[in-house]
């Protein structure tokens, strides 16, 4: 290079940044913790929000409202709150699933109206009992799992997918909404183990 020639440099935020918006949330949080690690040994105590862990298993309509309305009520009390959507509650985050979520008669003895599951069986029965169910909320001014997922989001729930399960029922990425995060169990626990709250959903 002669005296005459000068180096290129890439300013901070061009093209092909070396820092992602992924990389600097991981730093903060690993600096974060590691903040808190050694004011902990110093003795010292550290004030921070109050936190909420949900682990949602299972993807029917009756059980997509709690996790969501519990992490966004979280949320709005100044909590920090959390959902992990582990194997069946990958449903309340599908792409494909999440607006149109089915509660079975058959079987379910706490439905306000009582089916018997001779009745339950018949086809058409489980829409039926879904679009009640849908009406109910409706009318009582409930959000539906969409509006409250966009809800939890806008709020700050970290919603995170289950990576085991991805891989073990050949979910893709693609198919769930976005804004979640992808970890395994040993991630989310160790955000869990610092919980106030935790739940099994």
């Amino acid at each position: 290079m002669s005296s005459h020639e000068t180096a290129k440099v890439t300013p901070i935020g061009s093209a092909n940044p070396i820092v992602t918006p992924e990389l600097e949330k991981y730093i903060a949080e690993q600096v974060r913790l590691q903040v808190t690690e050694e004011l902990k040994r110093q003795g010292i105590k550290v004030d921070r929000p109050k936190r909420m862990a949900i682990v949602a298993t299972k993807g029917t309509l009756d059980m997509a409202y709690p996790p969501l309305i519990l992490a966004t009520t979280a949320t709005a009390m100044d909590m920090e709150a959390a959902i992990f959507f582990s194997f069946y509650g990958l449903d309340i985050v599908n792409k494909k699933k999440y607006g149109d979520l089915k509660i079975p008669p058959l079987a379910n003895p706490a439905m306000p109206v009582p089916m018997p599951n001779i009745v339950g069986v018949l086809p058409g029965m489980t829409r039926m009992a879904s679009w009640m169910m849908k009406d109910w909320m409706k009318k009582g001014g409930v959000p539906t799992i969409p509006d409250l997922l966009s809800m939890a989001k806008e709020n700050g729930v970290r919603l995170i997918a289950c990576q085991m399960t991805l891989d073990v029922m050949g979910i893709k990425k693609e198919d769930l909404v976005d804004g979640l995060e992808f970890a395994g169990a040993g991630a989310f626990l160790d955000y869990a183990a610092d919980a106030d709250i935790t739940l099994f959903v």
